[in-house]
């Protein structure tokens, strides 16, 4: 697909098992080998969730841009479907950076990542541990599943809440599938990961319309929530130096706790740079995009 001078490409790589991850590459007008930047989506979302506007600024301005899907989600190969551990999806975004570094267009001295919400942990985690990575943006990022757990499920729900993990847990020992549930639901019969408006409205219509049939499925399993709560991207974030680290924080976030990042930066060490933009957790998606993308750009531009 061609957008005026940028022209994006369906790509795949292979990664751990067999499994083949599914992608954009965005190629700026520029020839030649051109710094990169790997972007992926956040918690049971695809590249189709809010990814595009992004990439294609980043390419405008002459980078190499690849938005992969994680594993068992959009056009990603993986069983069960909707499944996420983070630790994969780890390992899956070191296959991607090493992907980047075997394309001509790139050069693979300048590479840079990329993250969001959940994603935007995993950037953390990568930047800490791939000294590949030149240079690192974590938007609105998941620090610590443990705490922002707390925030929507504690006392009696918690209790229901590690009672269904348990069983489910017990089903699969017997050979069942996982179970799940659905991703987003205004209705509180219907058990969900997220409930607020904001979150119902990006998830089903990330781009200010509905999805392309087929991309996604609003349901995620069970076991994901577990990992979620078990998963601490937070406690890499003082690792990542001397790899140059912006964190762009919303405001008034409640799926990814504002104060949770405020108090990571602080951990964080130079080379490092915190960007608070107005607003809520999704409209970094939409509102305040453009302020997000101009200051993403110039921390690449800086170091890449």
């Amino acid at each position: 697909m061609n957008t005026g001078e940028i022209q994006r490409i369906d790509v795949s790589f292979p990664s751990d098992g067999g499994i083949e991850l599914a992608g954009w590459l965005f190629l700026p007008k520029e020839t030649g080998p051109r710094p990169a930047i790997t972007m992926s989506h956040g918690y049971a979302g695809t590249i189709h969730h809010g990814l595009e506007p992004f990439a294609r600024a980043f390419a405008q301005a002459g980078f190499v841009v690849l938005v992969h899907d994680h594993r068992s989600f959009g056009g990603s190969g993986g069983q069960p479907r909707q499944d996420i551990n983070p630790w994969q999806q780890v390992v899956d975004w070191r296959r991607a950076i090493s992907y980047l570094e075997t394309r001509p267009e790139v050069d693979p001295k300048r590479i840079g990542l990329w993250g969001t919400s959940y994603s935007g942990g995993h950037a953390l985690v990568l930047g800490a541990t791939d000294r590949r990575l030149r240079a690192v943006v974590a938007q609105v990022p998941t620090i610590s599943g443990y705490e922002a757990g707390l925030r929507r499920a504690n006392g009696d729900a918690l209790v229901a809440l590690e009672q269904s993990f348990d069983d489910d847990e017990r089903a699969q020992l017997k050979g069942e599938q996982p179970r799940y549930l659905a991703v987003v639901s205004a209705d509180p019969k219907v058990p969900a990961a997220y409930r607020t408006p904001d979150a119902v409205s990006f998830s089903l219509e990330p781009n200010g319309r509905p999805l392309p049939p087929g991309v996604w499925e609003n349901k995620v399993t069970l076991r994901s929530t577990r990992l979620a709560r078990m998963y601490e991207p937070g406690a890499w974030i003082a690792r990542v130096s001397p790899t140059p680290l912006l964190l762009v924080v919303a405001r008034d976030d409640s799926a990814t706790p504002t104060d949770l990042a405020l108090a990571a930066y602080e951990r964080a060490l130079q080379p490092k740079r915190l960007v608070v933009l107005p607003g809520v957790h999704y409209e970094i998606y939409q509102k305040y995009r453009d302020g997000a993308i101009a200051a993403e750009l110039a921390w690449f531009k800086e170091h890449l």
